[in-house]
């Protein structure tokens, strides 16, 4: 992206891990391209105090450039703490293969107050990312999903080099760029490819010279026929037959290696002999009907079963441990166990429990004949516990001496208690042959008697009854060294549905035993264990054998992967890819369960998984294969980035999200272990399925005999014929001909391959009755194939209806070809095939020409329609292009440049037009004419700005939701592009907003491109635009605010935005009465215009935040100077209303803005000169006259901020006594008369202020009962009068400020006169309130305490917290837990015993913090509604229209403040780095709700408060809400300042 001349921008991987170091990616599988050089990057991204991040280490086993890869070599990389950014650990990725990582670290412990324990280091579980291999071809790069594999088997080939030249030459020919050859090796004597008798030899009857035949015709068939060599390794057994074994039967399950299989191995013996002895009772031996299968299974068990006694190995032998137990009591010997004390009085089943779980030995696996025991000196403390000691030596009258007769007493419980201890090994032992007999049954069944099975006839001693499970290594010179036990090896097969992760032969398993196993009897299954330690001449083996594999060849197939070890793949791999790091590797994998597949993908690294389009039954399950493997859909979405670290407009990175990626696919049209068409389907069904396969975005695959129309399966095991192909001895050029599809199949492979290399991911597949199509593109170019094919499954015969007019929107199509397939599959055709003794042939077959498709262009749309003759058997291929996306610059590059250029020279306040703006907001700047967009089916947008686009989008484009209500809108017409357009337009006239004027033109542009291209497409390119236009907006607002933003963490940066956000021109709701000036709403979008948007409270709470800590400083002034200019009473207004109006009617505000003109003047450069700014004073100074703002007198007089702040604190130390003006019904209709009272004053005896009343509420939480029905109306829901504590700690922060200030001569006054006519000096104020503070607010831990503080120890609901008011009207209302008091911590912690504070702050983190907000009220009070519903009108006192609105519900922006305080008290008792860090950490674990809420939200901001544990509250007013960001910011700018103290 960007011009064309600039430098190549580095490709960057993004992986982020969550807080738990879990990748945080899509489905959670990682599948990177191929490595590049230069080398890309693997982005690990974590924020800086995550838990892991705790004396926190990633470990990656990543090779550098120039390593070898060790799976068990990690390099670490340390996890520095930072709280206010992400950690990034940047990995060139230099070499394909299965990479992983994982975390170590000290896990966080639980926070207290106390001194905590130290938590024991771990480590997160072990992820992994796949990196796909780079391959070549005669220096031409292959993609994996480029790749057109030819499978043969190798044994077909003929003489080598001239048939094998020969068939080499016809597979390139064709377009094949990859041959997979069935293992070369030496076979075993079942002469099964796959049945290797020397894994290191290679065949001699194919290559004479061994190792060098194979490197000569792997060096041929790359350079010479553009093929890459394939091969199957296969390590899970080796042929029955093979002379090694007889050296190292250790390699296999055997008897001694294997105990636990005698039992199976015996069954197997019996079972074999009954077979033989059939006619001896008079059983059939040849089974012609169910009946006669019957009468064999009917006398398995009295010939068989019963003669094995296998219940043996299940039972404990009564007769042999029971005397046992019985001889060791009466030696007095026993095991000293108090687990028996009291058995006396036990059950039978408590004594049987107690003997299975602790006496019992040998339960969970079959090592012998009654290999089950009872340990007989535990059993004997039973016994000791019932019956006495055994032993004659204890005297009389002892509790514990024998009873009379007590052998035989006790020989007949212990009898007694061990068969009952036998009950369920018996019931497992029937089990157990219920299954063998069915096992037996059913594949006897299947061997004999089913159609679709082999028939294999008479019962004797070449086919005999059963196919055995192990293999018996002959007696000789090598063998007889041998234990006799280790020469019966298990044999190889597969189980269904089987565990793939289990062992079946292993020590857990009795699937041998069980008969579940589908036996191969000429392979052994190999032994591994789980190192090479443990068997190290097989794992040597097995590694020579690899590496001679990764020598020759660029690609393995692993054989039965499924049924391979998983720790031997991952080694063996390691191995082969140590000799070729670029190694292909597929598998066939049949676990049953795709996230097991997965488990081996990930791991093992693995290219694709081969999938059969053979296995489909009907036209429309092929058609759901294509689609599941033929990539995204046509105008899918684009997810990647650009960074470019600001305004610039060089792409210094492009920045790739980690996609949701399937398991990767190689499909074939046809495998060697498949029934080809001409069996399962209809002969002709083998050319529209091999072009249906070939236009998927996969890697693709075909065997040899499917071109050719082979008549059947081959039986690689026993077929003796070879390969013979037309295309092996012809020329093979694109047409019709005789002989099969391979002159058509060259086409398909060529574009394949061409698309593959070239990216040609996305696709569209329709299905209709018997046809298929599917069309392929380009994302960028839009160029692109389209395939009809017309099916042919049996019944279909030459066809049953048409396919309807294919209409291409907007694109232009050229037909390459059209082509039917005609078979002959007569009787005659397939005896003269199956005659054929020498030999493979393919049935009598031409491809032919067809013609009479119709091309016609309507509409900018072309239209095809298919002939009436167009029979199943028939494809036709067009190339297809966008003529409007011919340009040479693509359509991508160009909607995605300059877009950094034109938002570069945009303000603060053009990005809150260009961004947000709620519906209010765009009605008021639009005098009502525009509010914000509307999609039909999905509603109105949140924003008219981009944000309120993105917030829709950003989802469907990240699952690529092309069926979302806004991708079918944007398809149906330009209207979205149109109303971007135009209001940018509109807007830009207005002076305020000339910047506006770049931006406008670059949109107008871009969607006037995009509008060109056919509507299809529409929704992919307005994404990208407006994405594009997003970034360089949001980049443009990084770039205006300060560094805390611009290096902070993206949930930082997220919280910075909403200043943005919140911050614009309102005509409603300016700061100044006389024009505009840009004002912050309190929230969006209920408190966004006229009066509701300016909440003197509101702002000085979020200023701190959202202006000083982002660098917004003049916009912090120009809020300042409007409030000072209307201070009246000693109070700044609730409700500014451009100056016109104000309210004061709220205590706290004056308070919070004292100190956000403290932080002014601390945070901002040269800040104090603040104090000497003047302002004009919308009413006269120390005077409570009201009169109109257009009054004469209104702004006649003027006031520094020094002296608003001395009226202020003068007022009320005076005393304050005043009702509100305009007071009634139309100021405000729900208020008591007494509530438009406003009393306020000093107790001078302890310094606090005191004010309000039971009628009025002038703090934050102000809600006023409103309902008649309920009785609440007039009532507040939370008074809060007296002495909030909040305001004392405000009042204690204002006082020691301009204390320091007068001190240093920069505050002119020294103090205020009390209503006495008393002068006292704010040194002495804050004296008096800090000595009162604790006495008067804490509620000690211990009651024995109370008499040092002001507590009615009656009335305490909770200990060691802070009351939230003192002396107010309701006195149980004081000792309330409620969030208020952390604000008072955070500004004025001189106020707070450590110790206390820290108490306080563990009871509200255990009792009020929810997952983003704090709950107003303790859930232990009487009072607790967590629940508003504003709209509920019902007769309940405490909740109807809402008068719950702080008595339960969570609040976001107390959160801030809470855990402002909660970093300063843990840090004051922190002295070492890791405590330190420990502190920060645990507010990062705090904060996770709020960054997945502002994540999530589509209004890109936190809201105003949630129900009870953060559930969503319909009835919150602003889903963003000023305060709740700004509060946090403060967070991490405190932070900051913490970290570099």
């Amino acid at each position: 992206m960007g011009s064309n001349n600039l430098p190549q921008a580095q490709e960057v991987y993004h992986l982020p891990l969550d807080d738990a170091g879990h990748p945080d990616v899509p489905g959670g599988y990682i599948y990177l391209p191929p490595p590049t050089d230069p080398a890309y990057i693997v982005r690990f991204a974590i924020e800086g105090t995550s838990s892991v991040c705790r004396e926190g280490s990633l470990w990656v086993n990543v090779p550098r450039q120039g390593e070898k890869f060790n799976r068990h070599a990690f390099h670490e990389y340390k996890l520095q703490p930072d709280f206010n950014r992400t950690l990034c650990i940047d990995l060139p990725i230099h070499y394909a293969g299965a990479f992983a990582f994982y975390t170590t670290y000290v896990p966080l412990p639980d926070f207290s107050s106390a001194t905590a324990s130290a938590p024991t280091p771990t480590k997160t579980e072990t992820f992994y990312f796949d990196v796909s291999p780079k391959l070549t071809v005669n220096g031409a790069m292959l993609p994996i999903n480029s790749l057109s594999i030819f499978s043969v088997i190798s044994k077909l080939m003929g003489e080598y080099p001239k048939d094998w030249e020969r068939h080499l030459r016809g597979i390139g020919q064709r377009g094949y760029n990859m041959v997979h050859f069935t293992p070369l090796m030496e076979r075993g004597s079942s002469n099964s490819p796959y049945s290797m008798y020397d894994q290191l030899n290679f065949d001699p009857a194919c290559f004479p010279n061994g190792e060098e035949d194979v490197a000569a015709m792997i060096k041929s068939a790359e350079k010479t026929h553009g093929l890459l060599g394939l091969t199957d390794v296969v390590w899970n057994h080796t042929a029955n037959n093979s002379r090694w074994l007889e050296e190292h039967p250790e390699a296999g399950y055997n008897i001694e290696t294997a105990p636990w299989l005698e039992v199976a191995l015996e069954l197997d013996n019996a079972l074999l002999q009954y077979g033989t002895d059939l006619a001896k009772y008079g059983l059939p031996t040849e089974l012609k009907s169910a009946n006669d299968l019957q009468k064999v299974m009917d006398g398995m068990k009295s010939h068989c079963l019963d003669l094995v006694n296998i219940w043996e190995y299940y039972v404990v032998k009564v007769a042999r441990d029971a005397p046992a137990a019985v001889e060791a009591w009466m030696s007095g010997i026993t095991s000293a166990d108090s687990q028996v004390d009291g058995a006396k009085e036990w059950t039978l089943n408590q004594k049987v429990d107690y003997l299975q779980s602790n006496a019992l030995t040998g339960a969970h696996e079959f090592a012998g004949r009654f290999d089950r025991k009872i340990d007989p000196y535990i059993a004997a403390a039973l016994l000791t516990s019932v019956y006495g000691h055994g032993c004659p030596a204890h005297s009389p009258g002892d509790e514990q001496s024998p009873v009379a007769g007590g052998q035989e007493i006790a020989l007949a419980a212990m009898t007694q208690w061990l068969n009952a201890l036998n009950v369920p090994f018996y019931q497992e032992y029937d089990a157990d042959v219920a299954v063998i007999k069915q096992q037996v049954m059913d594949r006897v069944r299947y061997l004999r008697l089913d159609d679709d099975g082999p028939k294999l006839g008479p019962i004797n001693k070449e086919h005999a009854l059963i196919e055995s499970y192990f293999t018996r290594l002959p007696l000789n010179e090598r063998t007889k060294k041998h234990n006799p036990k280790a020469l019966f090896l298990a044999n190889n097969g597969w189980v269904w549905a089987a565990d793939a992760m289990r062992d079946n032969a292993g020590s857990s398993s009795r699937t041998y035993l069980r008969r579940q196993v589908i036996v191969w009897g000429d392979c052994v299954k190999l032994r591994y264990g789980k190192q090479p330690e443990d068997n190290p001449y097989l794992w040597d083996f097995m590694t020579r054998y690899t590496r001679l594999m990764a020598q020759y060849f660029a690609g393995f197939r692993i054989d039965n992967c499924h049924s391979t070890p998983l720790h031997v793949a991952e080694y063996l791999l390691d191995q082969a890819r140590d000799v070729r790091p670029d190694l292909a590797v597929f598998a066939e994998l049949f676990t049953g369960d795709e996230k097991m597949d997965y488990v081996f993908v990930k791991r093992l690294g693995l290219s694709a998984l081969i999938r059969e389009a053979m296995q489909a039954w009907s036209t429309q399950e092929v058609s759901r294969l294509v689609h599941m493997h033929s990539g995204r859909p046509i105008g899918s979405f684009e997810i990647d980035k650009v960074s470019t670290g600001g305004s610039l407009p060089q792409a210094t990175e492009i920045i790739h999200n980690i996609r949701d990626s399937p398991v990767h696919a190689l499909f074939m049209d046809c495998t060697h272990d498949n029934e080809v068409p001409a069996q399962k389907r209809d002969a002709r069904d083998t050319l529209p399925n091999a072009a249906l396969v070939n236009m998927c975005a996969c890697a693709t695959g075909s065997v040899m005999g499917y071109d050719e129309i082979y008549p059947k399966l081959i039986d690689l095991v026993s077929e003796p014929r070879l390969y013979q192909s037309s295309f092996s001895d012809h020329e093979v050029k694109v047409g019709a001909g005789r002989g099969g599809i391979g002159r058509i199949k060259k086409l398909l492979n060529q574009i394949h391959t061409y698309m593959g290399r070239h990216g040609y991911d996305e696709t569209f597949i329709h299905h209709e009755g018997e046809y298929i199509t599917v069309h392929r593109m380009h994302p960028n170019t839009r160029k692109g194939y389209f395939t009809v094919a017309h099916t042919a499954f049996p019944g279909y015969g030459e066809g049953h209806g048409t396919l309807s007019p294919v209409h291409l929107d907007g694109t232009k199509a050229k037909l390459i070809g059209s082509w039917k397939l005609d078979v002959d599959v007569s009787n005659y055709a397939k005896r003269a095939v199956a005659d054929d003794k020498e030999f493979l042939r393919g049935l009598p077959c031409s491809v032919s020409d067809l013609s009479g498709i119709a091309i016609q262009l309507k509409d900018d749309a072309t239209v095809i329609s298919m002939p009436s003759y167009f029979p199943p058997g028939s494809i036709a291929i067009f190339e297809t292009w966008i003529p409007t996306m011919e340009r040479s610059d693509s359509l991508d590059r160009y909607v995605t440049d300059g877009a950094f250029q034109a938002f570069g020279d945009c303000s603060l306040v053009d990005l809150n037009f260009i961004m947000y703006r709620s519906e209010p907001e765009e009605r008021d700047g639009s005098n009502g004419n525009d509010g914000v967009y509307t999609i039909p089916g999905h509603g109105q947008l949140v924003y008219a700005g981009l944000q309120g686009w993105w917030s829709c989008l950003r989802d469907v484009i990240r699952h690529n939701k092309l069926g979302h209500p806004i991708s079918n809108h944007l398809r149906e017409g330009p209207w979205a592009m149109d109303y971007i357009v135009g209001r940018f337009d509109r807007m830009a006239k207005n002076k305020q907003y000339s910047s506006l004027l770049k931006p406008a033109a670059w949109l107008r542009s871009r969607f006037d491109a995009i509008k060109k291209v056919p509507s299809f497409l529409w929704p992919r390119y307005f994404a990208l635009t407006v994405q594009v236009a997003y970034d360089a907006a949001w980049a443009r607002g990084m770039d205006l605010l300060n560094d805390n933003v611009q290096n902070a963490q993206g949930f930082v940066q997220d919280l910075a935005m909403v200043s943005v956000q919140m911050t614009g021109y309102m005509h409603s709701a300016s700061l100044n009465p006389f024009g505009p000036v840009p004002s912050m709403a309190a929230g969006l979008p209920h408190f966004s215009s006229s009066w509701a948007r300016c909440w003197g409270r509101d702002i000085f709470i979020s200023l701190r935040g959202l202006y000083l800590a982002t660098g917004r400083y003049s916009d912090a002034h120009n809020h300042i100077m409007a409030f000072a200019s209307v201070l009246k009473h000693g109070m700044i207004p609730n409700l500014l209303s451009d100056g016109k109006l104000p309210r004061y009617n709220s205590r706290d505000s004056i308070w919070f803005f004292h100190q956000m003109v403290q932080d002014y003047t601390k945070m901002v450069p040269n800040g104090l000169d603040l104090l000497q700014e003047t302002v004009h004073r919308r009413f006269l100074p120390y005077d409570d006259t009201y009169f109109e703002f257009d009054d004469p007198r209104a702004y006649s007089q003027k006031s520094t901020i020094e002296e608003i702040i001395q009226e202020s604190l003068q007022r009320h130390a005076s005393g304050l006594s005043f009702r509100e003006a305009n007071a009634g019904p139309d100021l405000d209709m729900q208020m008591k008369d007494d509530g438009f009272d406003i009393e306020i004053h000093v107790d001078w005896e302890i310094g606090i202020i005191f004010g309000g009343n039971q009628s009025n509420c002038g703090t934050w939480m102000d809600k006023m009962g409103e309902s008649d029905k309920a009785g609440s109306k007039g009532v507040p829901g939370t008074p809060r009068d007296g002495a909030p504590v909040e305001i004392t700690g405000l009042l204690a922060s204002t006082l020691a400020w301009v204390a320091d200030l007068h001190d240093q001569g920069l505050y002119h006054f020294s103090g205020v006169t009390k209503d006495d006519g008393q002068h006292i000096s704010f040194k002495e104020w804050a004296a008096l309130l800090h000595s009162s503070f604790e006495r008067c607010y804490y509620v000690p831990v211990d009651a024995s305490q109370d008499g040092f503080y002001e507590v009615n120890s009656n009335i305490v609901n909770r200990r060691g917290i802070y009351k939230d008011l003192y002396r107010s009207g309701k006195e149980y209302e004081d000792y309330q837990l409620r969030p208020n008091f952390p604000i008072a911590m955070t500004v004025a912690p001189h106020l707070f015993t450590p110790k206390n504070a820290l108490n306080a702050l563990e009871q509200a983190d255990k009792h009020l913090r929810g997952p983003t907000g704090m709950a107003t009220l303790d859930p232990s009070d009487l009072n607790y509604r967590p629940y508003y519903i504003n709209s509920e009108d019902s007769t309940d006192f405490s909740t109807s229209k809402g008068r719950n609105y702080h008595q339960g519900p969570e609040w976001i922006w107390p959160t801030g403040f809470f855990l402002r305080a909660f970093l300063k008290f843990d840090l004051m008792r922190k002295s070492t780095k890791a405590e330190r860090t420990e502190a920060f950490q645990q507010i990062t674990r705090r904060l996770e709700g709020c960054k997945v809420a502002i994540r999530d939200s589509p209004w890109a901001g936190l809201a105003e408060l949630t129900q009870k544990n953060g559930e969503f509250c319909g009835d919150s007013q602003s889903p963003t809400q000023a305060w709740s960001a700004g509060t946090l910011l403060d967070l991490f700018y405190d932070a900051k300042e913490f970290a570099n103290q």
